[in-house]
């Protein structure tokens, strides 16, 4: 009965039923090596073929018993393990089943010196396997860094530059997730292609390509899945709660927005933010009351706390009080205030006016510009209009992005009102817009105007 629960136990701990039958036969490598080559010589004559020189090294055998080979070795090894054992190769190099362990073989364990070095050395090698997939943790440290250089850079660096430095940083981090199996490195990685992946959908936004941007917001929320990183979960479902009002579906951007509002980690930046959207949501749901509210809680939002993702790196991942007040302009648009509207633009310029000329975002202060033109064209205010486009006009074709083509094409739409049929200067304002925005990249690359969205 002792020597039955022996076997069972030796059966059940075997990786592979070849390790199974090795042990009942208490074979040593150098026992199994003999009998290997022997039955290769008879399975050599057995077809007639030259006797065989065939031989196994001892690494071979280890990696065979210790189920670390995936497909079938290379001929002829899968021939003679079949006819030095009666199971198919297929059947050896697999974890034992009931079945096979126990019709195997009937000898009792004879363990020797020769097997405890043999399992200490696949104990060894199956170490020295997982030590060697790690990466250094200064590569890490600077992968960490050029994504803090990038998202704080961002608006400051043109779109095309942008996209180009977000991809390698992503495919660096996927390579380095290859190479490591320390879970604090993975975590690390899987931080930094997110992030990469957030960067990357952001300015594929700004180059006109919704269907890209929606992607990579998804790949984003993902690795911050793997990771429960609630920050950049919820940096990147607040990106598809505005994509998703981009592209017409309010009611799916106000639950994007509430889902994101529930992780934890989130600090004063990442609520205000997502109140911002919130309220751009209800903007475009035609739900006053509730974009107001949502307005207020990004305007009163002050408990003090942070987050390594929108405080900590900041940059395209923060939301300062310029971006807060340009996108509520915009808000302030949809409902048709254009009072407010005036008041959030001119605040939003002014804030990054009060800034050094080298660290203004040029993306927020021409949007700011456009929202202060179309406020004082629902006024009737055109030469107020044409003034606060002057500064929009300057800005180079690559910079021109998606967000702010959306607001000049609501300009261009609001030079159309009965009420500017008879100026000139309507007219040559609107065919100005047509020229500019045919000239931008992210016309070039597709985008489309659906509803009004901060870029």
């Amino acid at each position: 009965m002792y020597e039955s629960a022996g076997k069972e136990s030796s059966a059940m701990d075997a990786r592979t039923l070849l390790q199974v039958l090795v042990r009942d036969r208490g074979w040593t490598f150098d026992r199994f090596r003999q009998a290997y080559e022997k039955a290769a010589r008879e399975v050599a004559a057995a077809v007639d073929e030259p006797s065989s020189t065939v031989t196994v090294e001892e690494q071979t055998f280890r990696r065979w018993t210790s189920g670390r080979v995936k497909g079938l070795p290379n001929h002829p090894a899968p021939q003679v393990l079949e006819h030095m054992f009666g199971y198919s190769a297929r059947q050896l190099l697999d974890p034992p089943t009931e079945h096979t362990s126990a019709s195997a073989g009937h000898q009792v364990l004879a363990l020797n010196e020769s097997e405890l070095a043999m399992t200490a050395r696949d104990a060894a090698a199956h170490a020295g396997d997982a030590a060697s997939l790690s990466v250094p943790d200064m590569t890490l440290d600077q992968l960490d860094d050029d994504i803090v250089d990038l998202a704080r850079a961002y608006n400051r660096t043109s779109p095309v530059e942008v996209y180009r430095r977000a991809k390698e940083l992503l495919e660096v981090a996927q390579s380095l997730l290859e190479r490591t199996q320390v879970p604090r490195q993975r975590t690390r990685g899987y931080l930094a292609a997110g992030q990469s992946a957030a960067l990357l959908s952001a300015i594929s936004f700004d180059l006109g390509s919704l269907p890209s941007a929606v992607s990579l917001s998804r790949t984003a929320a993902l690795y911050g899945q793997v990771i429960e990183h609630g920050p950049l979960q919820a940096y990147a479902h607040g990106a598809l709660a505005f994509l998703a009002y981009w592209g017409g579906r309010p009611s799916e951007a106000v639950r994007l927005v509430h889902t994101a509002q529930a992780f934890g980690g989130l600090g004063d930046t990442a609520r205000i933010r997502l109140s911002v959207i919130e309220g751009r949501a209800y903007g475009h749901l035609g739900d006053k009351a509730a974009s107001e509210r949502a307005v207020r809680r990004a305007l009163e939002q002050n408990t003090g706390t942070r987050d390594e993702l929108h405080d900590d790196v900041g940059g395209e991942f923060g939301f300062p009080d310029d971006r807060v007040a340009m996108s509520n302009a915009t808000t302030y648009l949809l409902l048709r205030n254009s009072e407010g509207a005036e008041t959030a633009a001119h605040s939003a310029l002014h804030l990054l006016g009060s800034k050094p000329e080298d660290q203004r975002p040029l993306l927020v202060s021409s949007q700011a510009s456009v929202d202060l033109a179309r406020a004082r064209l629902l006024r009737g205010e055109l030469d107020g209009a044409q003034e606060a486009l002057e500064p929009v006009f300057q800005v180079p074709t690559e910079w021109r992005g998606a967000g702010m083509l959306e607001r000049l094409a609501a300009v261009r739409s609001s030079l159309c009102h009965p009420a500017f049929a008879d100026a000139a200067e309507a007219t040559t304002l609107g065919e100005r817009i047509e020229e500019y925005s045919a000239a931008a990249t992210a016309h070039k690359l597709g985008a489309t105007t659906p509803l009004a969205i901060e870029s």
